[in-house]
């Protein structure tokens, strides 16, 4: 069992990413998951990520906490509230 509270997490830099802070919550380094890691993503107003979905062999779940944020790939757009949420297959 290992708890990490967030006065620990360290935010790291995310490539593709623009007016945001990256912090990775539970992972290798962290807490020694090898098969998933859960982070939080704060976005400024104005903030986004290039879109480099195609090449990714990994589920990804994002939940909205506070604010809206709008995603978009070649085909669709979806607008997320707080508490929605979004998967994105492999």
């Amino acid at each position: 069992m290992k708890k990490v509270s967030l006065t620990e997490v360290k935010p790291y830099a995310a490539a593709g990413h623009y007016n945001m802070v990256a912090m990775r919550i539970q992972g290798k380094d962290e807490t020694g998951i090898q098969k998933f890691w859960i982070g939080v993503s704060y976005f400024l107003p104005g903030g986004g990520a290039e879109w480099a979905y195609e090449d990714n062999p990994n589920e990804k779940v994002y939940l909205v906490l506070d604010g809206e944020i709008t995603v978009r790939n070649k085909t669709e757009e979806v607008t997320l509230g707080p508490m929605d949420s979004l998967y994105l297959g492999p």
